[in-house]
């Protein structure tokens, strides 16, 4: 049986499709394809939420966007990360930590 769903926090999709894209370049429904599999389907992204962040994205200029041929055939717009991107991950990734630090020791003193 896999895991139940549950909605993730605000903020935190734009941080896990840089995160994906930093993988590879790839479009969107690859990318919630790569997020559900990652997650073990925990995470299951829907395309009213998917579409407006990855649009959001491009405008922030983190991600820069190109239409190639996909695996199908079919033309797809595939998402790659940009350089400002690339910073605004690793900038992403330690508040992310930090975060789950000060959850963790919060939770540890509540023991």
């Amino acid at each position: 049986m896999p895991p139940a769903r549950f909605p993730i926090p605000q903020g935190t999709l734009d941080m896990l499709i840089l995160q994906i894209v930093s993988l590879e370049p790839a479009h969107g429904y690859g990318i919630a394809q790569r997020l559900e599999q990652i997650s073990q389907a925990v995470i299951q992204i829907n395309q009213g939420s998917l579409y407006p962040a990855l649009h959001r994205l491009e405008q922030k200029k983190w991600l820069k966007a190109e239409w190639r041929q996909s695996e199908t055939g079919r033309e797809a717009k595939f998402y790659s990360l940009t350089t400002a991107g690339r910073k605004q991950l690793v900038a992403e990734r330690e508040h992310w930590a930090r975060l789950v630090g000060a959850v963790q020791v919060i939770f540890d003193e509540a023991t």
